[in-house]
C-alpha cells in the first residue's frame, strides 16, 4: 500500500470528524444527513483504497450514499420508535424499523378490529394517539389493512381497505393531514399466520402502519 493510499482514508476520517463536529447547530434532519455522509465518506475511502481504486472517488460515492441513509432514519424517527415501543410494551403490538428505513407498527386484532368489522377498538386509540403525536410535517404515513380468510375476496378486499380508512380518519382527527396518509387494503392475501386456527386468524386480522421521512429534494 502506498503512502498516498494510507493518507487518503485518514484525511477522509478527519474530514468526517470535522463534519460531525459541526452538527451542534444543525436540525435533526441535517444531523442525520451529516452523520450518514461522514460515515459513508470514510467507508467509501477505505473501500476505494482497498480495491485499488481512487480513494477520493470512493469517499465521494460513500458520502452520497451515507447522506441518503442518514437522512431517512433521523434521530426524530428513532425517538418515535422508542416512544411507540414504550407505549405498546406488553400488548403484542410489534414496532420495528424496516429495511427501507420506515417505522412499522403492526397492530393485531386484539387491539385493532373484530371479525367482519372496520370500527377501531377502544384499545387501539391510545396507540394511534401516540403515533400521531409530534409528527413532523414532512413525515408520510401508509396504512395497510388486512383480514383473515373468513369470507370471500368480495367481502375481504373492501373490508381491509375500510380498516385502513378508519385508521386514516382517526389519525386525521388527531391532526395528521389526510393528504399525508396513504391507504391500502390487502384482503386476506398476505397472512402472517395459519388461517386454519382462530389464533392464526386473529394474527392475520390486523393493520400495519408505516411512517417515513422522505429524502429531501436536491
Amino acid at each position: 500500500m502506498t503512502r498516498t493510499s494510507l493518507r487518503t482514508p485518514a484525511l477522509a476520517t478527519l474530514a468526517a470528524a470535522a463534519l460531525l463536529a459541526g452538527c451542534a447547530d444543525m436540525s435533526e434532519r441535517q444531523k442525520g444527513t451529516a452523520t450518514g455522509a461522514g460515515i459513508g465518506a470514510v467507508a467509501g475511502a477505505v473501500l476505494g483504497s482497498a480495491t485499488g481504486g481512487k480513494a477520493g472517488t470512493g469517499a465521494v460515492v460513500g458520502g452520497a450514499l451515507g447522506a441518503v441513509a442518514g437522512n431517512l432514519w433521523s434521530k426524530r424517527m428513532e425517538d418515535k420508535r422508542a416512544a411507540m415501543e414504550k407505549a405498546t410494551q406488553g400488548t403484542g403490538i410489534a414496532v420495528e424499523r424496516t429495511a427501507q428505513n420506515e417505522l412499522k407498527v403492526n397492530v393485531p386484532s386484539d387491539f385493532s378490529f373484530d371479525v367482519g368489522r372496520s370500527a377501531i377498538k377502544p384499545e387501539m386509540r391510545p396507540v394511534l394517539d401516540q403515533f400521531a403525536q409530534g409528527l413532523d410535517t414532512t413525515a408520510r404515513v401508509r396504512v395497510v389493512g388486512h383480514t383473515d380468510s373468513t369470507g370471500s375476496d368480495a367481502i375481504n378486499n373492501p373490508l381491509s381497505l375500510d380498516r385502513a380508512h378508519s385508521v386514516r380518519d382517526y389519525l386525521a382527527g388527531r391532526g395528521v393531514a389526510p393528504t399525508r396518509i396513504e391507504t391500502e387494503g390487502r384482503g386476506s392475501r398476505e397472512p402472517v399466520a395459519d388461517n386454519g386456527s382462530e389464533a392464526g386468524r386473529a394474527h392475520n386480522r390486523r393493520v400495519e402502519i408505516f411512517l417515513r421521512e422522505p429524502a429531501p429534494q436536491s
